[in-house]
This record gives C-alpha cells, sequence and structure tokens, in this order.
C-alpha cells in the first residue's frame, strides 16, 4: 500500500465486548489491525466463557486494559457504570446467538450485556455463528429487536471454516474481514450512520 493511500488516524475510547466463540481466537488479529491506525485507547471486556477460548493475559498484550469482571477487588473502579460512561464506543466481536438473545431481551447476567445495558454511547453487534444458527427465525428476530432499538447489527461475512463434523470447510458466516472493521468503528467513532447491513 502506497503512503497516500494509507487510511488517515482516528481517535477515541473503544471498549470491545469479546463473547464464548471460538471466534474470539481471532481478536488479537482484529485489534492489531485496528492499531494501525487508530490512537485511541482499547479496553476489553471478556465474558468467563470467552476467556475459556482465549486467554485475558493473551489478550492483555494487544489491548490498553482487559477486563473479566472475575476479582471483585476491581469492582469499584471496573463496572457497568464506569465502562459505559468511560468509552465513545462498544462493539461486540464475536456477538454469539446467546449474547444477541440476552440483549434482545433486556437481561443483564453478567458485566457485558449490563455495561451494554447501561452505555448511552453507540453499541455494534458482529454475530459469529454457524450458517444453520443464523438462519433461525429466533436468532433473525432477536436481529431485527436489536435494531429496532437502535443498536448497529452488522451482518456476518461468508467464508470457509474447518468443520470438525465433516472433516472438511464449508461456507460459513465470520466476522467481517479487518479493513471492514475498522472502517465500521471509524465511522461510528465520528458520529456518521452506520446501520448495520
Amino acid at each position: 500500500m502506497d503512503i497516500q493511500d494509507t487510511p488517515s488516524s482516528f481517535e477515541g475510547r473503544l471498549l470491545i465486548g469479546a463473547t464464548g466463540s471460538a471466534a474470539v481466537a481471532m481478536l488479537p488479529m482484529y485489534i492489531g489491525a485496528l492499531r494501525s491506525v487508530f490512537r485511541g485507547s482499547i479496553t476489553v471486556l471478556m465474558t468467563r466463557t470467552a476467556t475459556t477460548f482465549l486467554p485475558a493475559h493473551t489478550v492483555g498484550l494487544f489491548a490498553d486494559r482487559v477486563v473479566t469482571g472475575e476479582e471483585a477487588a476491581t469492582w469499584p473502579r471496573e463496572n457497568h457504570a464506569t465502562l459505559a460512561a468511560g468509552h465513545d464506543l462498544t462493539v461486540i466481536l464475536p456477538a454469539t446467538a446467546n449474547t444477541l438473545s440476552v440483549i434482545a431481551s433486556g437481561a443483564a447476567p453478567n458485566m457485558l450485556t449490563t455495561t451494554v445495558l447501561a452505555a448511552t454511547h453507540p453499541v455494534a453487534f458482529f454475530p459469529v455463528m454457524t450458517g444453520e444458527m443464523w438462519g433461525k427465525p429466533a436468532v433473525q428476530r432477536n436481529v431485527a429487536w436489536l435494531r429496532e432499538d437502535g443498536y448497529h447489527v452488522y451482518d456476518p461475512a461468508s467464508g470457509p471454516r474447518y468443520d470438525v463434523v465433516t472433516g472438511e470447510f464449508i461456507d460459513s458466516p465470520q466476522p467481517p474481514p479487518p479493513p471492514r472493521f475498522i472502517e465500521i468503528v471509524r465511522r461510528l467513532m465520528a458520529g456518521n450512520d452506520a446501520s448495520g447491513v
């Protein structure tokens, strides 16, 4: 890429919510790509299940701060209210079917979902699940409800994924390519409408 083609940098306070999908293993790649143009702070809020796929200390090598809510001693300074107030944008990458359902219903069983409910800034979801799950009416209904409530939900990209059942690569929903993810974050940080599609 020519230097003059390099996108201009941008700033802000970004909160990335990481949920319990195997796709969370790709999160360091997304943060690394984001660092090439993003000059703001990146906090990652991980659910308990997310940390079973990707250790929090590994994410800490890429993010400015990692929050899991595991240690009660951190709760006074790292809670849903401080996290919501301390950031300009929240993105959930990856967003599981369970997370979409919980937030669409207004429930708050963990620190991530509670933080989303407390947020007054834009919140964007990047769903990742199997094609069969993504196509279910219940999942699509939850996506529609989230969009009606003002959240940004981005349809997954399609690409090859190894299927442990068949032992073959199959076409499956997955996170957007990092350049697309960065552009969405940039637009939302700038206050431009980046409605989920």
